[in-house]
């Protein structure tokens, strides 16, 4: 199976996501309702893993890949803490659409730190990307 489907349906959960959170957070701190959340994912993501029988794989994990989860999974949660912040203080139509400039931003990362190549397409994309958030995310 190609990687589209996943990718889509990634978008869908991430906007479910937004919405549910919003609808969620009244009047629960951001901070706690990141928690919440986040002991939901580590059951469901765990029980996948059980379930898959992918568990025993753990062990062969190297340190350097570790690492570079660890920190990752650092990332993810420092988002999270801000995303459901702002949230909190914004409209889910508005915070949604500046929270996906780290689309531009993973761009621009991914040719720096991993010498991705940026063509004029994907330039453009990310500009017209970054465009319709800030319209969407500031233009009343």
């Amino acid at each position: 199976m190609s990687w589209l489907p996943y990718a889509l349906l990634s978008a869908l959960f991430a906007a479910l996501t937004a919405i549910l959170a919003k609808i969620g957070i009244k009047g629960v701190d951001s901070n706690l309702a990141t928690a919440i959340r986040t002991v939901v994912i580590l059951l469901f993501a765990w029980g996948i893993v059980a379930t898959q029988g992918t568990l025993s794989q753990l062990s062969s994990i190297s340190r350097f890949s570790l690492a570079f989860l660890v920190l990752s999974g650092i990332a993810t949660g420092l988002s999270w803490l801000f995303y459901f912040r702002a949230l909190q203080l914004g409209q889910a139509a508005q915070v949604s659409p500046i929270d996906k400039l780290s689309l531009v931003m993973t761009i621009i990362l991914a040719a720096i730190i991993l010498k991705e190549r940026v063509t004029v397409s994907i330039l453009v994309g990310a500009t017209l990307m970054a465009a319709g958030a800030i319209l969407v995310g500031f233009v009343k």
